[in-house]
């Protein structure tokens, strides 16, 4: 049983969520601005938020900030198609994932079971670490089996794909180069790296990416090489 907060000052949209998600084996709660999210957040054990942005009171990027502090409970911003800097700067500060408005059901449905099994194998308050083991986002890796799953979903990968995900994700934030990568993963010398690295990055993206082509995990910084955009989670 998970216990889900739905808060929107828009009790329409409250009580349509209610009804995508009813009948499953969630206990829903409900807040209409960022206070009472926190609120219900310290109150009960909440297991996924689905957040407004434009509230009143305390909006849902004050309220996703705040919450950060304090739990690392899955947060799914919930925006307008106008709101593209908003979802920016929440998924900066802190928030999981987000949803436009008008809703799809199905696709809320998928982002909200994503979220949850996302939380319960990796962001869980409860879980203990496993050693050798990085997470960011819905990527785990783990050293000693070498082992990956994104969104517990196993993937395949090869040993190069495999070095060059266990440099990167060790590291999130942190921008190598075609011939850092290189020559840290395949232990020569870069002369004519680029093209290597390169072609190895693109497989590794249609792995591990759900849209290889906008990637959410795996970054090319233009001119200076790619790193692994920090998603929260980090060492387990």
């Amino acid at each position: 049983m998970y216990n889900i907060l739905i808060c929107d000052d828009d009790r329409d949209i409250v009580a349509a969520l209610k009804i995508y998600l009813s009948g499953r084996d969630y206990t829903l709660f409900e807040g209409y601005n960022g206070e009472e999210a926190i609120d219900v957040v310290r109150n009960h054990d909440i297991h996924l938020i689905l957040m407004d942005i434009m509230m009143p009171k305390m909006d849902g990027i004050s309220a996703t900030a705040a919450l950060r502090r304090e739990s690392n409970v899955p947060i799914i911003l919930l925006t307008a198609k106008s709101e593209c800097s908003d979802k920016v700067l929440g998924l900066d500060i802190g928030a999981d994932d987000y949803i436009t408005k008008p809703f799809d059901a199905v696709e809320v449905l998928a982002r909200v079971k994503s979220q949850l099994r996302r939380y319960t194998m990796l962001g869980s308050k409860t879980e203990t670490s496993s050693p050798g083991t990085y997470a960011t986002g819905g990527i785990l890796l783990n050293e000693i089996t070498k082992s990956v799953t994104v969104d517990g979903v196993p993937v395949t990968l090869t040993p190069l794909e495999f070095q060059i995900l266990n440099l990167l994700i060790k590291n999130p934030g942190r921008i190598y180069s075609s011939e850092q990568i290189y020559e840290s993963v395949w232990k020569e010398e870069s002369i004519g790296s680029e093209r290597s690295v390169a072609v190895h990055i693109r497989h590794l993206r249609q792995k591990i990416e759900a849209n290889p082509s906008d990637p959410r995990y795996l970054k090319v910084v233009w001119g200076l090489g790619y790193k692994m955009e920090e998603q929260g989670y980090g060492r387990h």
